[in-house]
């Protein structure tokens, strides 16, 4: 009992695919152990509530992996591993699609996202949907990213919340620290799967925007909005990129075809890792989190690895103080063009949710600042919002990965917590965040590796490498009928 409470609670995917592989427990299983730890621990009035509808189909989904096992039908290392995905997702299992919004709360879409597509085809079980910040934490300056109108508020499972800022993935992040399910899936556009994955100390993997279909997911700004999973390994994310990603007619960012891919490091020997200080890192080091920082620059140093500190971006004072029009134009170009199609509850447009909100003031005790400056937007045809795109590339890419990997030279950059964030969301770059222990303050401490589009495997063999020297999960203290984990590992 306490081997099965271990395995799926702390394991990797990888280990409890394997495990239902093995016939030592079936997906049935695994998904009665998950579905009950959630109703346990994440609903009510001291849940965790970080699940916003469990799949009426789980247990459907959970035999049919189980016979095609026992047909000999494996589908891969993924065959019966049960999974939760962000509320911005649709599925076809009669769950809601939300993206967190009231005025959206009851939308049951009518079809599927490619990306449930995939990971069905892979064998996974879709348990459930995660809350998540409302619209992608897009819609007051002011509102916590626990926070949605839809959700309510996501509790964090090691303590203390999550703030102003923390990424809208959070019900994803928590669910997978919480031990809810065996991986989740989240969404980034800036900042959305990276920030909770290292506020919640597990891993997170935003891949190069064209990489993943986003192909049934509610928008937030096209030109950057990528899935991702959100897991317990690098290893395991990599599972889930092989399961999810690969083109997709309905989504023809997918068709892009990006430069060869550089081979990754087997090893942290000679491994070149860019450290970029100025407006970055500088931006989230206090004190106490500059000697944990240090300390993990040093070890990777001692492992092999080649430490090019500073490597700076050279146009990083520039990007900071960027205030660019492209998330309010896309975001109001993408989801009128969705509510126009569909409908959802009535909503035709922006226009109509805004006004929905200011009916129902209730739902937005933060306000709509956001969505009301997003209903202002410039036109995606105007030259406010094409010089914006450009400069926002310029800044990011041409003057900020791409300069800085060249000028190290380095083979990855590598920033504490989410201080890049800005720079890879306007370049589309992929990130690995990587849990890397407590600051002195005992709050979770993270790294996150990046480097130029479509080097998606590189970065996660880099990432795979740093994180056997620094890689370190804290979990959390829940009390749960079959034992308490308490651990460090």
């Amino acid at each position: 009992m306490k081997e099965r409470t271990a395995l799926l609670a702390s394991g990797s995917a990888r280990a409890i695919g394997a495990a239902i592989a093995a016939g030592e427990i079936s997906a049935l299983e695994a998904t009665e152990w998950y579905l009950d730890r959630i109703e346990r621990l994440d609903q009510g009035k001291e849940g965790i509530n970080c699940v916003r509808t469990v799949s009426r189909l789980a247990r459907e989904e959970a035999r049919r992996a189980d016979a095609a096992l026992a047909a000999g039908q494996a589908a891969g290392p993924l065959h019966g591993v049960p999974y939760l995905i962000k509320d911005n997702a649709f599925t076809l299992d009669g769950s809601f699609a939300s993206a967190g919004a009231s005025a959206l709360a009851e939308f049951i879409p009518p079809y599927e996202a490619t990306v449930v597509a995939r990971l069905r085809e892979a064998g996974a079980v879709l348990l459930g949907k995660t809350n998540l910040t409302e619209f992608a934490d897009f819609v007051a300056e002011t509102m916590p990213a626990e926070f949605s109108g839809a959700g309510g508020v996501v509790r964090h499972p090691l303590g203390g919340r999550y703030d102003r800022g923390m990424g809208s993935s959070v019900g994803s992040a928590a669910a997978v620290a919480a031990g809810f399910c065996g991986f989740a899936i989240g969404s980034e556009t800036q900042n959305s799967i990276q920030a909770p994955a290292v506020h919640s100390a597990v891993v997170g993997f935003k891949p190069t925007v064209g990489r993943v279909s986003r192909h049934g997911f509610i928008p937030l700004v096209a030109s950057q909005d990528s899935p991702g999973p959100l897991t317990r390994t690098v290893d395991d994310a990599q599972l889930v990129y092989q399961a999810i990603g690969g083109a997709d007619i309905k989504d023809t960012a997918t068709l892009t075809v990006f430069p060869a891919e550089t081979r990754g490091n087997q090893s942290l020997q000679g491994l070149r890792i860019g450290i970029p200080r100025r407006f970055i890192a500088d931006t989230v080091l206090t004190p106490d989190r500059e000697a944990v920082f240090e300390r993990l620059l040093h070890a990777l140093a001692q492992a092999g690895a080649v430490i090019v500190d500073p490597c700076d971006l050279p146009s990083a004072e520039q990007l900071n103080g960027v205030r660019s029009c492209v998330f309010r134009a896309e975001f109001r170009a993408g989801l009128n063009s969705l509510l126009t199609a569909l409908k959802p509850c009535g909503m035709r447009s922006l226009q109509d949710i805004i006004a929905w909100n200011s009916a129902h003031p209730q739902s937005i005790p933060y306000g709509q600042s956001l969505l009301e400056a997003t209903d202002a937007a410039p036109d995606l045809r105007s030259s406010a919002y094409i010089d914006d795109r450009r400069q926002d590339i310029a800044l990011s890419l041409n003057a900020g990965i791409l300069a800085a990997l060249n000028a190290g030279p380095a083979d990855v950059l590598l920033s504490p917590m989410s201080a890049a964030a800005k720079c890879t969301g306007k370049a589309g770059a992929p990130v690995v965040a990587i849990p890397a222990g407590a600051d002195s303050a005992g709050l979770p401490f993270g790294v996150t590796v990046y480097a130029a589009p479509g080097q998606d495997a590189a970065i996660l063999q880099a990432a795979m490498v740093i994180e056997s020297v620094i890689g370190q999960r804290l979990m959390p203290a829940i009390t749960d009928t079959e034992s308490v984990i308490t651990t460090k590992s």
